[in-house]
């Protein structure tokens, strides 16, 4: 085979390669943006809650719109909170698509909608007295909340009533998971965790190698974890 021949089949194989690679990052890319806007509102509240559906008096504001699926949840809500924030919204719901016979269809976390409203903050209405348990987006993961097993299915949550003065112990389960114990001294407000799963990476102890961890359990800000809420299911056992 002569010499130029051989580069053509080179450059075509790189040429398939990034092909390749463009496809799998333009299948995987996502796009959150306000495809609607009614109103703005000037506010300098911080929080994003989910509305609760009782409340009728709210401002409706507009939408956003997420296109393409994502891991990366933490990303994801950053982009969404920063457009609520551009018209000043703070509470949101989703907006399920709807089947030809007007029933809500399974939501898809590549594509939905979420309705952006400004309520009062005197009008908000409390949701208290439980711990949300979230699953990681990816995995499987076995957890023991006071020598109960649960196994959480990726982008799924557990939702538990909270008894004041009760000490919660939560388990990754694992050699190298992780534990934490809380004790709520009242039910004046909710408990939000994350179990995420394996991971491995760098040691930089200076001795070189890997560490590996089976599981972390990470406390979550509210507005985040109310959004995690809105687009996991409720896992009821």
């Amino acid at each position: 085979m002569c010499r130029s021949a051989f580069t053509t089949i080179i450059d075509m194989k790189n040429l398939a390669i990034i092909f390749s690679v463009m496809s799998a990052q333009l299948l995987s890319a996502q796009n959150v943006y306000l495809s609607k806007v009614e109103k703005t509102n000037d506010n300098q509240d911080k929080f994003f809650y989910k509305k609760d559906e009782s409340i009728n008096d709210a401002i409706y504001l507009g939408v956003i719109e997420v296109q393409g699926f994502s891991k990366d949840d933490a990303s994801i809500f950053s982009q969404v909170y920063k457009k609520a924030k551009e018209i000043g919204a703070n509470t949101f719901t989703l907006m399920p698509f709807e089947n030809v016979d007007g029933t809500p269809q399974v939501f898809n976390p590549a594509n939905y909608k979420i309705a952006l409203y400004y309520i009062p903050k005197e009008k908000l209405t409390a949701r208290k007295g439980d711990m949300y348990i979230f699953a990681s987006s990816e995995k499987d993961q076995k957890i023991n909340i006071n020598r109960q097993d649960y196994i959480l299915a990726p982008r799924s949550f557990l939702k538990l009533k909270i008894v004041p003065g009760e000490i919660y112990t939560i388990s990754t389960k694992k050699l190298l998971g992780s534990t934490i114990k809380v004790q709520p001294k009242t039910g004046d407000d909710n408990l939000y965790f994350q179990v995420s799963s394996l991971k491995v990476k760098p040691d930089n102890s200076g001795v070189g190698g890997l560490n590996l961890k089976s599981g972390d359990i990470i406390g979550l800000e509210k507005s985040y974890a109310e959004f995690l809420s809105a687009i996991y299911k409720e896992d009821k056992k």
